[in-house]
């Protein structure tokens, strides 16, 4: 296949003329090494992506820099054998849009240890509206199940749920089985997040005591918010349960005690998806396509963009107004 000489991309600058971030044209040499070439098909916008464009949180480790921490599409060029023209591949966390050019682009050039092959049973659109949000929400119950989160401690509790991760969160622990309560403040869309699978839908004030221990409550759980939130839900967590941390929407702060910790054995599970080990990355990615797969994926889909909508997507996003997962589309 013949490559252009130049595609349009989003790339962030810092630099003398201060931290900037917009659509831009560039050529292949002005991307990183990499084995795989792609055309892009698809990104998503995260979180993580809206604090690196608009420079609100220090992401981004070397400028300039091509957004977008999650990008699909079809191989065009590869050095490596593993990777023929016309295979469908794609690529979370691992660098992108922090240390390496990501996939707000025509197109990307990836390091063929991270490039994943689309799975089975998922197309490339699908994988996007996953992409770093399911990966993570995967992630954080795989790592709880690897410390023996069973159904039967309790119902999982699912903060900043209107979010991103937090709509996969609800579909895919309930697709495995588990018993999910949503928190969140937005109870407008209380029908919404039981349509994906979850069962009861609190306000924030189930999660505002501030009391160092409550009656347990959930089995566990997944953090999306920080602060106080998480740490009361420590507090109500059930003996040997899990909470997962895996955002910090409100605050990167946690201020509490030892007692959830050493009165019940509760475990409080890190999730880093960006840097997750390649074997664990194929794993969950086979259950994603699998037993794991959300059955809601269109409707968690609430909205899709191209390049020219991402300063836009960026502000609602950091100002709170996130609803499920915005697709990038190319």
């Amino acid at each position: 296949m013949s490559l252009p000489n130049t595609f349009n991309a989003f790339r962030i600058h810092n630099d003398a003329n201060g931290y900037r971030g917009g659509i831009e044209a560039i050529s292949l040499d002005d991307l990183n090494p990499g084995e795989v070439v792609i055309k892009t098909a698809f990104s998503s916008v995260n979180f993580k992506d809206a604090l690196a464009g608009t420079g609100e949180g220090k992401i981004l480790r070397r400028f300039p820099l091509v957004g977008g921490i999650d990008v699909a599409g079809h191989v065009v060029a590869s050095t490596d054998p593993a990777f023929r023209e016309g295979d469908a591949v794609l690529v979370t966390g691992c660098g992108l849009s922090e240390t390496r050019d990501g996939g707000y682009a025509g197109y990307a050039r990836l390091e063929a240890k991270w490039v994943i092959p689309l799975p089975k049973g998922l197309s490339l659109r699908e994988s996007m509206i996953l992409g770093t949000a399911g990966f993570t929400a995967a992630l954080a119950l795989y790592r709880m199940r690897d410390n023996r989160q069973t159904p039967d401690l309790g119902p999982l509790a699912v903060t900043g749920a209107t979010g991103g991760v937090g709509t996969l969160a609800i579909n895919i622990f309930s697709r495995a089985g588990y018993e999910v309560h949503a928190i969140s403040g937005k109870a407008q869309h209380a029908d919404f997040l039981k349509s994906l699978g979850a069962t009861e839908v609190l306000g924030r004030d189930a999660l505002a005591t501030g009391r160092p221990m409550e009656s347990a409550r959930f089995g566990g759980g997944l953090d999306n918010v920080g602060g106080a939130m998480l740490a009361s839900l420590l507090a109500q967590t059930a003996p040997y349960g899990n909470v997962a941390s895996a955002g910090l929407a409100a605050t990167a702060e946690l201020d509490m005690t030892v007692m959830p910790f050493i009165i019940r054995g509760v475990s409080l599970v890190g999730v880093a998806s960006a840097g997750t080990a390649r074997a664990i990355r194929d794993d969950i990615w086979r259950h994603l396509a699998d037993d794991w797969k959300p059955d809601r994926l269109d409707a968690i889909c609430t909205r899709e963009t191209t390049l020219e909508g991402l300063p836009e997507v960026f502000r609602t996003m950091l100002s709170g107004g996130s609803f499920g997962r915005t697709l990038v589309t190319f």
